[in-house]
């Protein structure tokens, strides 16, 4: 579990290529200086294992399946990246609750200059625009961020000079894409209001006690 709270800009050194996925050797500091083999770094937004590391990098392995659903496939030597390690329980939630499971693709549509913020309005598909609110909260590679409004087919969200100076997103530009991640604990509550409904006849062990006891409600 991660906050959305970025630590550091880490650099891709080279990415080693399988059939159907890869090695990718990332050059950084700062998320070192705690690690151990196994242990969990969210790279744009996605979590990953570190299954090698020195005290200046460490590499991941890279599934066909988050290949396919993210856009750690686009990143080539060079590319910078978002980086956080896992939460630890006794730490601030700065951001909000994160997994590092991306529900989908995003499209950057357009980017504004207001005042000292920079608006991004991000295209996103149905089935993770259905979960976006105004006023909710989003993870954009990673990144936590509150969403300003909410359109037919996409959502803006305002970003302040500290963010974009120390992520990736200032970066981006119109055209661009971005990972998605919606807030969990919508999608529980969907659940949640389906089984009561009957809507889903594989009841699921997800109601109002499951929720408490995990610390949701």
């Amino acid at each position: 579990m991660f906050t959305g709270i970025i630590e550091e800009l880490g650099v891709v050194k080279n990415i080693v290529k399988g059939a159907n996925s890869c090695k990718i050797n990332i050059q950084c500091q700062e998320v070192l200086s705690d690690v151990k083999l196994g242990d969990s770094i969210a790279i744009n937004g996605v979590c990953l294992t570190v299954v090698e590391f020195s005290k200046n990098h460490f590499i991941a392995d890279v599934m066909a399946e988050t290949l396919e659903k993210t856009i750690l496939k686009e990143l080539k030597s060079g590319s910078q990246i978002n980086l956080e390690r896992a939460l630890r329980l006794s730490d601030r939630l700065g951001g909000h609750l994160v997994q590092g499971h991306v529900d989908g693709v995003g499209t950057i549509l357009e980017k504004e200059n207001l005042d000292i913020s920079i608006i991004f309005r991000i295209q996103a598909p149905e089935h993770v625009l259905k979960y976006i609110i105004p006023k909710g909260s989003i993870a954009i590679d990673g990144i936590s961020l509150t969403v300003v409004d909410v359109f037919a087919e996409s959502f803006s969200v305002s970003v302040i000079p500290h963010t974009a100076t120390i992520t990736t997103l200032g970066q981006k530009d119109t055209g661009d894409k971005v990972n998605l991640e919606t807030d969990i604990i919508g999608r529980y509550i969907e659940r949640l209001i389906l089984n009561n409904k009957g809507e889903i006849k594989d009841q699921s062990k997800i109601d109002l006690n499951f929720l408490s006891e995990h610390g949701f409600i």
